[in-house]
C-alpha cells in the first residue's frame, strides 16, 4: 500500500489532489474540466476507472440514480428495493443478534468470492455509473474469466464517457503477464504490466492458502471485490431483487482499523462505539457498500458506493449510491472465446511494476 499526496495535470490543468491511499499502482487520476479531484472510493479501495467518484462545483447532493434518494433516474439502473440503510434494518434489537447477521454476511461475501474464483468460467457484461455534481458518467464495458488456478485468464474493459471525453481501462491476464491500460481523456495512454508468476512465488512466500489463484491480487472483477472485502466488515444481509431476480444485500462498513489508516484524523471516531457517522466523513469517500449476488447461484450482480454527498461540513442524512457497478447477462460455465486473453500491445513506454509491486504485496484477510 502506497499513501502519497500529489499533484497532477488532468486536461492541461493543475489541480490538487487530497491524500490518496492505493493498493494498485494508479499514477493519475482522471478528471473533467471543471472539477475537482478528492480522495475517492476507487483510490482508497484500489478499484477500477469505474469506481472514481469527482466533486464538481457548484456541488448538488444527488444519488447517481436520481436528485431525490431512492427514486431512479430516467433510463438509469433499478435501485435495489429493500436494501439496509440505517443499523441494518429489523430483527436485530441485541448485540446477539447484530453478531449472528454479521457472520451470515461474511460467510455470503466469502461464498459469493469463492463461487468467482472457482468458476470455470465466467462472463458479464458491466454497466456503470457515477456522480460528477449534478451530473452522471455512465460507463460499459465486458468481463471475461476462464480457468482455475495457474490457469486462470481475465479480461476487463470499461469505459466511461461525459461530454465529448472519455476514460478507457482495460486489464488482461494471460497466464504469463497481467496487463493494465489506461487512457484517461486526453492525458497520454498507459500502460503497465506484472509479471504473474513472480506474483504467485511472493504468494507462496507469504504462504497464502492457494498461491496459484492470483488473480485477486492481479486484477479484474475478482480484484476489485476482494478489495472491498479487505476494507470493509459486513453487518447484513437482506432478501431483495434486481429487475426481477431474487438477490442478497450484503451491507458492509468500514472496518476502524482501515478507516484509521486511510483517515488518521478520524481514528478515534472510527474506534468509538457505533463507529463513525456518514457526515464525519470528506465528500466522495464512502461510508458503506452494498454487494448483491444472487439467491440461488451467489454470483455478484452489483456493487454501490453509499455516502452523503455534499461540501463539508454537512448535516446527517442518509446515505446515498454515489457509484454503482453492475454485473449483467451473466453466464457462468460454457464455453469462452480464448483469444479474449491474447493481448500483445506496443511496448513503447511500457512500465514494469513487478519489482515494486511483489515488494509491498501482502495477503488479502482470510
Amino acid at each position: 500500500m502506497v499513501l502519497r499526496r500529489t499533484v497532477a495535470g488532468f486536461f492541461g490543468k493543475i489541480l490538487k489532489v487530497h491524500l490518496i491511499a492505493m493498493i494498485r499502482f494508479l499514477a493519475k487520476l482522471p478528471g473533467l474540466r471543471g472539477c475537482r479531484p478528492v480522495a475517492s472510493a476507487a483510490a482508497i479501495l484500489g478499484l477500477s476507472l469505474g469506481q472514481i467518484v469527482l466533486q464538481a462545483e457548484p456541488p448538488q447532493p444527488a444519488s447517481v440514480y436520481s436528485r431525490r434518494a431512492g427514486a431512479p433516474a430516467s433510463g438509469g439502473a433499478e435501485v435495489v428495493q429493500a436494501a439496509a440503510t440505517g443499523e441494518g434494518g429489523a430483527g436485530r434489537g441485541t448485540a446477539e443478534d447484530a453478531a449472528a447477521q454479521a457472520a451470515r454476511a461474511e460467510r455470503m461475501v466469502a461464498s459469493g468470492l469463492a463461487t468467482l474464483k472457482q468458476a470455470d468460467s465466467f462472463t458479464a457484461r458491466v454497466r456503470q455509473k457515477v456522480r460528477v455534481g449534478d451530473r452522471v458518467l455512465v460507463g460499459a464495458g465486458r468481463y471475461v474469466q476462464s480457468g482455475i488456478g495457474e490457469d486462470q485468464r481475465f479480461r476487463f474493459e470499461s469505459a466511461l464517457k461525459c461530454d465529448t471525453e472519455s476514460f478507457e481501462l482495460i486489464e488482461v491476464c494471460d497466464g504469463l503477464f497481467s496487463w493494465t491500460y489506461r487512457h484517461y481523456g486526453t492525458e497520454p495512454p498507459q500502460l503497465e504490466r506484472l509479471d504473474v508468476r513472480r506474483v504467485r512465488e511472493k504468494l507462496v512466500q507469504l504462504r497464502a492458502p492457494d498461491p496459484a489463484s492470483a488473480s485477486p491480487y492481479l486484477g479484474g472483477v475478482q480484484r476489485s471485490l476482494w478489495m472491498i472485502r479487505q476494507w470493509y466488515g459486513f453487518v447484513s444481509a437482506t432478501p431483495s431483487e434486481i429487475g426481477g431476480a431474487p438477490v442478497w444485500v450484503v451491507e458492509g462498513r468500514w472496518r476502524p482499523e482501515c478507516l484509521a489508516l486511510v483517515l488518521p484524523q478520524l481514528a478515534e471516531a472510527a474506534r468509538r462505539p457505533g463507529g463513525i457517522t456518514p457526515a464525519e466523513l470528506p465528500d466522495t469517500v464512502p461510508w458503506s457498500v452494498r454487494l448483491a449476488f444472487g439467491k440461488n447461484d451467489l454470483v455478484p450482480r452489483r456493487i454501490e458506493w453509499l455516502a452523503i454527498p455534499g461540501m463539508r461540513p454537512v448535516a446527517d442524512a442518509p446515505p446515498e449510491p454515489i457509484a454503482v457497478l453492475e454485473l449483467d447477462d451473466v453466464r457462468l460455465g460454457g464455453p469462452v472465446d480464448a483469444s479474449a486473453f491474447v493481448y500483445k500491445p506496443a511496448t513503447d513506454g511500457l512500465i514494469d511494476l513487478t519489482d515494486t509491486y511483489t515488494a509491498v504485496l501482502g495477503l488479502m484477510r482470510p
